[in-house]
């Protein structure tokens, strides 16, 4: 197995664990709650092809739906951000150079470049898990707060998380 595969292994792992275990219970004002589980589709290299990130996004939604009991919102909405994945990277890195393996990150593409992925792909999440759970019970103001409180506390984690995983000083830089 490629080191790859190994650490995105490692790292479903530990995220699926970190979720389950601690985030799903850190929920602020009855409403926030941080997704730190979507790192792992955020961070795929982005050589992967889509149909690779859809399903290892699939499996990861399933898995946080097993340990949640929310009955397939995070299969889906994974799913979806697996899907708009590529599109949203090259919305903010538009070379088509080698992108040999590349795993967006800080170091790859830069703080800011980072930061605006990170945050797209954050709010594609909560859209769609809150818009999936909406369709039980709707409250505008609610849905807002969830959407937007989810999605800041999500990508402060999420800039933190990469932080921790980047180490490496030799990736590729756009």
């Amino acid at each position: 197995m490629s080191k790859t595969v190994l650490a995105f292994i490692l790292k479903f792992v530990l995220l699926t664990l970190a979720q389950a275990v601690i985030f799903n219970n850190l929920v602020l004002f009855n409403a926030v709650v941080p997704f730190v589980f979507i790192y792992i589709i955020i961070s795929m290299p982005i050589t992967w092809s889509t149909n690779v990130s859809m399903t290892l996004g699939f499996l990861a939604g399933v898995t946080i739906d097993i340990f949640s009991n929310t009955q397939g919102v995070n299969a889906l909405a994974c799913t979806i951000l697996s899907f708009v994945r590529k599109p949203v990277f090259h919305l903010y890195i538009q070379r088509d150079e080698d992108l040999g393996g590349l795993k967006p990150s800080q170091r790859s593409m830069g703080s800011a470049e980072f930061m605006k992925y990170v945050a797209t792909m954050t709010l594609i999440y909560c859209l769609c898990v809150f818009t999936i759970d909406a369709f039980a019970i709707f409250n505008p103001l609610r849905f807002a707060i969830q959407v937007l409180g989810s999605s800041i506390f999500t990508i402060i984690l999420i800039y933190a998380l990469d932080s921790f995983f980047t180490q490496q000083p030799h990736e590729k830089r756009l």
